[in-house]
């Protein structure tokens, strides 16, 4: 869905979208496993800097809900994450803050998104927003054992044979220490 300015210059632009599982490419570890359904609003905000120069910024305030298919970090097993999240942006055109004086840049504007040309689509913003609901690590569950660091096998489904790794000399005089102290 494209949101124009010249329609939102008329009226607010309310919207509810469901896109297919799929239709997001969120990079080549990330996958859109069901529907993401979002409802919102777009609406022209004016910004007047000085007598003569009008910004027309956009703001997009909405929620947006899908589940997402992530890997393991540990045993690199599909994990499935249900991602819901309210958003409430604000897109301005972009080059509006190009020339200006270099300055330390507050909270509020750190908030601030950029568009080009006539709009905004609607896909591009959900997508952002999807992709910072990510979590860092994704974790099948919480006692997960991994992959063996030697041959590979995952250790939730099986113990391997592998034999305990010896203690590296360099760390020996450590290990005596702190037997000492306890």
């Amino acid at each position: 869905m494209f949101i124009e300015i010249k329609e939102l210059e008329l009226h607010p632009i309310d919207f509810k979208e469901e896109l297919p599982a799929g239709a997001l490419d969120l990079g080549p570890e990330i996958v859109q496993a069901k529907p993401l359904k979002t409802s919102g609003r777009a609406q022209l905000v004016e910004e007047h800097h000085g007598k003569h120069e009008k910004i027309e910024d956009i703001r997009l305030a909405g929620e947006l809900a899908t589940t997402l298919q992530l890997t393991c970090a540990r045993c690199l097993d599909p994990v499935m994450q249900e991602i819901s999240h309210k958003f409430d942006l604000l897109y301005r055109p972009q080059g509006t803050d190009a020339g200006r004086e270099e300055l330390s840049v507050t909270a509020a504007e750190a908030e601030v998104s950029y568009y080009q040309g006539e709009g905004l689509l609607l896909e591009d913003a959900l997508r952002e927003q999807v992709l910072l609901c990510v979590p860092l690590k994704a974790i099948c569950r919480e006692d997960c054992k991994g992959l063996c660091p030697h041959c590979g096998v995952n250790l939730n489904q099986q113990q391997c044979s592998c034999a305990e790794a010896a203690d590296d000399p360099r760390w020996l005089a450590l290990k005596e220490i702190r037997s000492k102290l306890n």
